[in-house]
């Protein structure tokens, strides 16, 4: 039996869920971001429980059709931002069609329906926070995170960044009261 599981982003993430699945007697045969795959089935008691501990840490299961692939792309997005440093080998709309095994029109349609927004913006939005993090964290110049990040060049990742934020890279590095957003808020 498969669950899928809402705003899985990181190994963290994996970790928590796992737990919350063995604190329960349930022990997980795997945990993927956005998945989980059981040894046998649950009981609607069960999967009560289990919704209302995850949803107390900020995950939430997913139960239709249109509500899986939207995270799925979210998570393949995310993925690819945090932990492939952008490493696309093709262009986006070919990297998500390939691993949903779908065509990326319909893919495309359903996602700016459901969430208001393209999944093009979506992943300039994880890029531009990821940015804002590596920015904080001054261990990296703006030309190696542009070059980490696949950006073509310091200005276009400065001219995208301003356009998302309203301030220039520089400016958000001077001042540290911006705070970053959470994944599961973008």
């Amino acid at each position: 039996m498969k669950i899928y599981i809402k705003n899985m982003v990181c190994g963290r993430c994996k970790m928590v869920v796992k737990s919350v699945f063995e604190s329960m007697g349930i022990n997980p045969f795997s945990v993927e971001l956005g998945e989980v795959e059981l040894k046998s089935d649950i009981n609607e008691n069960q999967k009560s429980e289990l919704l209302k501990k995850l949803r107390a840490i900020g995950f939430d299961l997913i139960d239709n059709k249109k509500s899986k692939t939207i995270d799925k792309i979210k998570t393949l997005i995310i993925d690819l931002v945090q932990n492939k440093n952008n490493d696309l080998k093709s262009n986006l709309s070919s990297y998500i069609s390939q691993e949903l095994h779908q065509d990326y029109n319909t893919l495309s349609n359903l996602f700016s329906e459901v969430e208001n927004t393209t999944i093009e913006k979506y992943f300039i939005n994880q890029k531009i926070e990821k940015v804002k993090e590596l920015i904080i964290y001054d261990e990296l110049s703006l030309s190696q995170i542009a070059y980490s990040l696949n950006y073509s060049t310091v200005s276009h990742l400065s001219n995208q960044f301003k356009k998302v934020t309203g301030f220039s890279p520089t400016y958000f590095k001077n001042i540290k009261t911006i705070k970053r957003k959470q994944i599961e808020d973008l």
